[in-house]
């Protein structure tokens, strides 16, 4: 079954998943953030899902920045949205620089890189990745 990550965000949340085979994380949609449980519900009742990855973001020295409490608070209602999924957190540190380079790195120009929606779903896809490569997948 698949895993979808999350990169939560006030505005906009970017989503990446995995294949069913979890050998290969793929961008999936960036999601105004106010849309993204129906969002998850109709992606869920179409693909088969095991279990979600959401990064939790905090600062160099481990401490919370200004939107880990909105972090935890999506996270508890997720948790209480999918109660037959489970839930965990990764790191999301430097995920958003990793994925301004491998735009940069992969010839995506200028005007296309200022769309901060590409970014978010990068930045879910590097946070997936990070995750199966922890989990040895």
């Amino acid at each position: 079954m698949r895993v979808l990550a999350i990169d939560f965000g006030l505005k906009r949340t970017g989503l990446a998943v995995t294949d069913p085979a979890r050998i290969i994380a793929s961008a999936l949609a960036t999601v105004d953030s106010r849309e993204l449980m129906d969002y998850l519900k109709r992606y869920t009742a179409k693909e088969a899902v095991e279990g979600f990855v959401v990064g939790l973001p905090v600062n160099l020295d481990g401490t919370p920045t200004d939107i880990t409490a909105n972090t935890r608070l999506f996270i508890a209602e997720l948790k209480r949205q999918f109660p037959k999924h489970w839930v965990e957190t990764a790191d999301e540190r430097f995920t958003s620089v990793l994925a301004q380079r491998a735009m940069v790195h992969s010839g995506i120009g200028k005007k296309a890189r200022r769309e901060k929606g590409a970014v978010d779903r990068i930045s879910a896809v590097i946070l997936l990745q990070g995750w199966m490569e922890r989990r040895g997948v």
